[in-house]
């Protein structure tokens, strides 16, 4: 009989140790990968509720002008993140290095994406807008790959070169109405909108900070209100709420669920996706966006709407899906 399989055979011991290490040293792996699915989850999360919020939107300026509209979007999602994180002990004073990070993502990705996109959806229909706001692929590949060295796999090449001929589809710039200057204005105020986004996602993906998204997200959205609520004034006025029901229902949706839920997700998820893959994903925003217009308001479902979507999807599924079994 082989003693070294008795209890208490020294040779067992060391056997059983090393056991116990190749267990621990494999368990982070198992962790974060679990960590990348549920971040991924997230994002997809995000993105539906982002894609319906678009002709929600559209909805709400039949109650309040675009730019009042922002803040009070952005005053509820800030309000709704300090009660939750002060009530679960995760609020947190800025540190000096979260500084730049803030204030970019308040002031580019909220404030600037946001008033941008409102006031263009006053001339565009929702669908059009959604996809032109996220047109951010054409100004996320060059910066990452010519100004920040990234190197790119040949399925995010491929994924996002499919991504953006599905919005060139759906964009179909012989259809815009060129004489029509208030249109045309609006169409480039969208696609200013997609480059402020493409910016501070590329600042996400490259900061050094500790503070996590979500413990940043309320200051952001802070920060963006004090601009907006002083840009409201200038520009439209007092107030311009009609106080119906139907303008509290929407604000409650965006306030606390496509404002405060979706930008911790979708910030959370720039972090550990590189920015050419989380552009190319951003591009089911607009997908979802236009299926709803088609569904809920009077947008048509054509031909080249069917190929541009079918490009798109396609395009993040190429793109994204490696990131699901990596542990990297």
């Amino acid at each position: 009989m082989d003693k070294t399989f008795l209890p208490g055979h020294p040779s067992r011991k060391s056997k059983m140790l090393n056991d116990s290490r190749s267990a621990l040293s494999a368990s982070p792996a198992r962790l974060k990968l679990s960590g990348q699915t549920k971040g991924m989850l997230l994002l997809v999360v995000a993105i539906l509720m982002w894609g319906a919020n678009w002709p929600v939107m559209k909805s709400g300026l039949n109650h309040i002008t675009p730019i009042w509209f922002s803040t009070l979007r952005f005053a509820l999602g800030a309000a709704c993140l300090f009660v939750i994180q002060a009530a679960t002990g995760k609020l947190i004073l800025p540190k000096r290095h979260d500084v730049p990070l803030i204030a970019s993502v308040g002031l580019l990705q909220m404030m600037t994406f946001t008033v941008l996109g409102a006031v263009a959806m006053t001339h565009v229909d929702a669908g059009r807008s959604a996809v032109l706001a996220y047109t951010t692929p054409l100004w996320v590949l060059p910066i990452a790959v010519l100004l920040l060295h990234e190197k790119l796999s040949r399925r995010e090449l491929m994924g996002t070169f499919m991504g953006v001929m599905g919005v060139l589809i759906l964009f179909n710039p012989l259809s815009l109405d060129w004489s029509n200057q208030p249109l045309v204005q609006a169409n480039f105020m969208l696609l200013a909108a997609s480059l402020c986004w493409a910016l501070s996602m590329l600042h996400l993906r490259y900061s050094k900070n500790t503070s996590s998204a979500y413990q940043l997200a309320p200051w952001q959205m802070a920060l963006a209100c004090i601009p907006l609520s002083m840009l409201s004034w200038w520009a439209e006025g007092p107030y311009t709420g009609d106080g119906s029901r139907t303008l509290w229902e929407i604000l409650l949706f965006m306030g606390p669920l496509a404002t405060a839920f979706c930008f911790c997700a979708v910030n959370a998820a720039s972090s550990w996706l590189s920015s050419t893959s989380m552009s190319t994903a951003m591009l089911g925003v607009p997908v979802v966006g236009l299926m709803m217009s088609v569904l809920f308001t009077d947008e048509v479902l054509t031909l080249p709407l069917l190929l541009g979507v079918f490009a798109i999807l396609l395009g993040i599924l190429v793109t994204i899906t490696r990131h699901l079994g990596s542990t990297n």
